[in-house]
């Protein structure tokens, strides 16, 4: 099981990366192409994709489609396929960054509910890939996106 360095920066050097697990949250539209589920930060309110810290006892998959739950109210079927990674800065206290590789992962949404833990904190909504990309910052992360196709992932869960 991957385990997760303390977020502290009182004891964490600024060379020191952190890792973390996203989520693309995806579904089919009537006409059988892919949308994407993006949210916004709660402090800057950029457009991402859920991600979070690893969690004890969980895979990296597992972990992910907690934080979808948790950011944005998605009840999906995740995979342990990663689809590719990126970085980014993450702001910590003081405005002190920490740099993070993060490693996504699908998550088919079967629902959304209306009550999870961050509602009222974040936007979300469902996009294009191609315009998915458009809105995050990250280049690695407009990548995974843009080139997101379904019909090419593992089919045996």
């Amino acid at each position: 099981m991957i385990k997760q360095l303390p977020i502290s920066i009182e004891s964490a050097r600024k060379s020191d990366v952190r890792s973390q697990f996203a989520a693309l949250c995806w579904r089919l539209t009537a006409k059988g192409s892919p949308e994407l589920l993006l949210i916004t930060t709660r402090r800057s309110g950029r457009w991402i994709i859920p991600r979070g810290w690893p969690m004890d006892s969980m895979t990296p998959a597992d972990s992910a489609a907690q934080e979808a739950w948790e950011e944005a109210g998605v009840i999906g079927a995740p995979l342990e396929h990663c689809l590719g990674s990126y970085f980014y800065s993450k702001t910590m206290a003081r405005g002190r960054t920490a740099p993070c590789v993060v490693m996504v992962y699908p998550l088919q949404v079967i629902s959304l509910a209306a009550e999870y833990p961050e509602a009222g904190q974040r936007q979300r909504k469902w996009v294009s890939p191609c315009k998915a990309a458009e809105k995050v910052n990250e280049p690695e992360l407009a990548r995974i996106l843009r080139d997101f196709n379904p019909a090419i992932l593992p089919q045996d869960v």
